[in-house]
């Protein structure tokens, strides 16, 4: 059961969203709200089963089309983006959600694992977007979402190839943007918090292998419908940049304004992380 605290129907209704990394967490939750409120919803993620199961619980599952794609690899995207452009008359929205996590020291991390972040969580977004934005600028319509993190701008300990990755994408699409004449076609780039997922299961180690515990605990996360929910609100704005979550997105504010404080910060921070564990 979804509850809406606005009717977004108005925006979203009759649209064709292409959503990444639709087949668990903000991903899924981003198709069944956008189904929920009248969207046609392409769901892109490499587990069929998975994006099957994702569809049938959207509102009006047989209006919506999967797409098996791996972001990791250029091949599939071309394949995928050829399967969506014949089957739709447009893409009204694009949703770059997909991506992977890390949880390892930076001295430790071996190149291979860098190497894989930057490929799924950067250069797949930058290549679909490519692929599919000349179509938005011929038409003189569409939007890019772009799902971003908090780490995408500060840095926390062992997330160092993350955080990479996210920059990345801030400054790429910042200079996309200024490129953009047609009024008609947007960017946004949303910047989460802790959201209750499975990404810190799936998170890379220091030699790739899944780091297989749930960092989340009930007072830290922002459960999936409620974050989908506060992302298509920015979306339907239009907003260039926004965050959603708690506390944690202070961070941007307060490393911008008060680098020194945002450091002095996070040593304390993972001073107290060690503490408790050698009790």
């Amino acid at each position: 059961m979804f509850l809406f605290k606005q009717n977004l129907s108005a925006h979203f209704s009759g649209m064709t969203v292409w959503v990444t990394g639709a087949s668990s967490g903000i991903g899924a939750a981003l198709c069944r709200a956008l189904a929920h409120n009248g969207a046609r919803v392409v769901l892109s993620a490499r587990r069929q089963s998975k994006l099957i199961e994702v569809r049938d619980s959207c509102t009006n599952p047989d209006l919506h089309r999967i797409v098996v794609m791996d972001v990791a690899s250029e091949a599939s995207i071309e394949k995928g983006v050829r399967e969506v452009l014949k089957s739709c008359a447009q893409v009204d929205v694009l949703i770059n959600n997909a991506g992977i996590s890390q949880r390892s020291p930076a001295i430790d991390t071996q190149p291979e694992v860098l190497e894989r972040l930057l490929q799924v969580n950067t250069l797949g977004t930058i290549s679909l977007t490519q692929k599919v934005l000349p179509q938005m600028l011929s038409l003189g319509r569409g939007q890019v979402v772009i799902v971003s993190s908090v780490l995408g701008r500060i840095g926390a300990p062992h997330r160092s190839s993350y955080a990479a990755s996210k920059h990345a994408l801030h400054g790429y699409f910042e200079s996309l943007r200024s490129e953009i004449e047609q009024p008609g076609v947007s960017i946004s780039i949303v910047c989460p918090g802790y959201v209750h997922t499975e990404i810190s299961l799936h998170a890379l180690t220091a030699q790739g292998e899944p780091f297989g515990r749930n960092a989340c605990t009930p007072t830290t996360y922002m459960e999936p419908d409620a974050c989908a929910l506060a992302i298509l609100r920015g979306v339907a704005q239009r907003k260039a940049e926004f965050n959603v979550g708690g506390r944690e997105t202070l961070g941007i504010a307060i490393f911008r304004l008060l680098p020194g404080l945002y450091r002095w910060l996070i040593r304390r921070m993972k001073q107290t992380h060690k503490n408790l564990r050698s009790v």
